[in-house]
């Protein structure tokens, strides 16, 4: 248990600069404590105490702002920056070293019982304000930008931009030996880049349909003039 618990404050220093000393970190965290709730509420949930272990997750909910089912299933290293806002729902299950901003959401799209929350894959980061819903996978290493809307798989090592949420394959893979992806401003613009490859196609079909109109304004030769043309080019 022990060895546990320094591993979440190890994951706060190493995830968050802003993080000055343990003590600090034991009591101005809310992600940390949310974790550590969960920990209690889901162990509970899993020996059939249903009611108790819902009760702490709620008690957890009022003191932290952070919502999460007791039934999720978190992996190692799991850190929630700030964290107001944040959403996990029943069936959702989250790998290690998954980083969560505030505002995220892992729910669900059915009614029916069984799967119906998203599967975090390992070192995962989701952007603030980002709804990942469904019973979908996220695989590891991927990005999810602030405020996108996530409602299709992502293969390993992708960005997420936009609503609904595009999909960006990396050009150079982030490994489990990098550091945490927190570079939430280095997101491409989907739009714009569509926006652009449309122009440059709307010019070019131009500037096809203009020599066209040309060649068809242009006056025929003579037949002696296209007799003098053709000697001239032999």
């Amino acid at each position: 248990m022990f060895r546990t618990l320094r591993n979440d404050i190890r994951s706060v220093f190493g995830r968050d600069p802003a993080a000055r000393s343990v003590l600090e970190i034991l009591v101005c965290y809310p992600g940390l404590h949310a974790i550590w709730g969960h920990r209690v509420s889901h162990w509970l949930w899993r020996h059939g105490l249903k009611l108790p272990g819902r009760w702490v997750s709620h008690l957890v909910r009022a003191l932290t702002g952070i919502e999460i089912h007791p039934g999720a299933s978190i992996g190692p290293g799991f850190f929630i920056d700030h964290g107001m806002g944040v959403v996990i729902g029943e069936t959702a299950e989250i790998g290690a070293d998954v980083t969560l901003y505030h505002g995220v959401t892992l729910g669900g799209t059915s009614l029916a019982k069984g799967k119906r929350h998203p599967t975090l894959e390992d070192r995962v980061v989701v952007g603030a304000g980002a709804k990942i819903l469904g019973a979908i996978t996220i695989g590891a290493d991927s990005r999810i930008g602030a405020n996108a809307v996530v409602v299709k798989s992502v293969p390993p090592n992708s960005v997420v931009v936009g609503v609904p949420g595009q999909i960006v394959k990396r050009s150079r893979p982030h490994t489990a030996q990098d550091a945490p992806d927190l570079n939430h401003s280095q997101l491409p613009d989907m739009i714009a880049g569509q926006l652009i490859a449309l122009t440059a196609r709307v010019e070019a079909l131009e500037r096809q349909a203009g020599e066209q109109e040309r060649d068809r304004a242009m006056p025929p030769l003579p037949e002696n003039e296209k007799a003098r043309s053709w000697e001239f080019s032999i």
